[in-house]
């Protein structure tokens, strides 16, 4: 790394409030991890932390137009939920091995008590932690019962999503502190989730209920998670994800519209293809835009190759949160009938494959982050690999391999829950390659 560059790293990685310490050139090989109890696996905490700079506008070139919504249409569709059902029944792996442990982990137990509250503050680093874990938990909890609900018919689990959505829609407020645009993000996507089946597949949720909950995502979700955020991207994707699926439930064309149009302009800043040039393209407004402070955003990497992301040189954990929110933006406005796949599924195909490969291997190439990277690749999103090998052939080798270990996991109290079950195993590779899509 050039001194010159180094400095400028150090200087910028210190004002958005992701240093803790000099910036260490040296990096462990990533490794695999191996989870004792898939099922019910949650992974560390991964806070960012937020860069206070000027808002910016967002493409005018996004949505659909059309007025109407298709529900249920967050992530999942009627007839996915339908195939949930029907893998489950018919026992097939992994959908049946991910339900049964969805069912008996702490999320899926009938016992749960939701624990909401007035104020949630969560700082840098959870420091403070004042309902941040509880809430992200029982949105994951009322997500487990609506997905239990939508597969075995039993009332009692929709009864306990109500339960839990109730009890935070009428208790919270806010939420506050460095990582208040974040927390809501990772709630707020997961909540929509929820809603979304328990409103739309027949659950007894009384409309003055429903009702409350709307006011909730609009007033204390939507205002954290509309706003631009130019800290490390995974923080304006997790964003743009929950902004989509609560625009969804609340029929806002409006919302949707314009969270679709920041999505497909961080993407794009997120993963790089050669075709951008030699440099990464910038989101709109990005106080980053000399060649060296660039450079310096995306972890001192200089040297720009199809599928690197602006944080794989961070860490592959903070990567794969970008990616996975990237893939569920994909799903649901594919639902949505706004077909993101030939714009974004290119960045997308080529950052899975970078990084499974690393993944899978332990080795990282020398161009690539000075030839070491940290963190490990815990999963990859099974409903993107499908639609990148079914849909446009896509081989995904080293994407199918990482996901062949991971093909149980359940929930990290994150973005990501229990996709072998809503999505079952990625399809197989049929058809040609799709050149326009597919990674070289």
């Amino acid at each position: 790394m050039r001194p010159s560059i180094a400095l400028v790293l150090t200087v910028l990685l210190a004002v958005t409030g992701c240093a803790e310490g000099p910036v260490s050139v040296k990096r462990a090989i990533a490794e695999p991890s191996r989870a004792s109890e898939p099922g019910v696996t949650r992974s560390a905490d991964l806070p960012d932390a937020v860069s206070e700079v000027r808002p910016a506008p967002a493409e005018a070139d996004s949505g659909s137009g059309d007025e109407g919504f298709v529900h249920p249409g967050v992530f999942v569709d009627q007839r996915l939920l339908d195939a949930m059902e029907r893998r489950v029944e018919d026992g097939e792996h992994p959908a049946k091995k991910v339900f049964t442990e969805m069912v008996r982990s702490e999320w899926g137990e009938l016992d749960h008590r939701a624990e909401p509250r007035n104020v949630v503050e969560c700082g840098a680093h959870q420091n403070p932690n004042h309902g941040c874990t509880e809430e992200r938990r029982d949105a994951h909890a009322a997500y487990a019962q609506a997905l239990a609900w939508a597969v075995t018919g039993d009332e009692t689990h929709a009864r306990k999503s109500i339960e839990i959505m109730n009890a935070w829609s009428s208790t919270i407020r806010e939420h506050t502190n460095t990582n208040a645009r974040l927390q809501a993000a990772w709630a707020g996507a997961i909540w929509a989730r929820s809603a979304e089946i328990i409103r739309h597949t027949g659950a007894p949720w009384s409309g003055t209920d429903v009702e409350r909950f709307e006011r909730m995502l609009r007033d204390v979700y939507l205002p954290q998670v509309t706003e631009r955020s130019y800290a490390n991207g995974n923080w304006e994707l997790a964003m743009t994800e929950a902004a989509i699926a609560i625009a969804v439930f609340l029929e806002d064309r409006e919302v949707y519209d314009r969270a679709v149009s920041v999505f497909r302009n961080r993407a794009r800043a997120y993963v790089y293809l050669e075709s951008d040039g030699d440099l990464p393209r910038e989101a709109s407004g990005s106080p980053y835009d000399k060649e060296h402070e660039i450079i310096a955003f995306w972890q001192g990497q200089d040297d720009f190759r199809d599928g690197v992301a602006q944080e794989t040189c961070r860490d592959l954990s903070h990567t794969t949160l970008g990616l996975t929110a990237m893939s569920h933006v994909l799903m649901t406005t594919s639902i949505q009938g706004d077909d993101l796949y030939p714009r974004v599924g290119p960045r997308l195909a080529a950052a899975l494959e970078l990084h499974a490969e690393i993944a899978v291997t332990g080795e990282v190439p020398s161009w690539l982050c000075g030839g070491s990277v940290d963190g490990r690749l815990e999963y990859l999103p099974s409903a993107a690999l499908s639609v990148l090998a079914g849909r446009f052939g896509c081989p995904m080798t080293w994407s199918r391999r990482h996901d062949e270990s991971w093909s149980t996991f359940g929930t990290n109290e994150l973005l990501t829950a229990w996709e072998p079950l809503t999505h079952g195993a990625p399809a197989d590779p049929r058809g040609s390659a799709d050149e326009a899509v597919c990674p070289r």
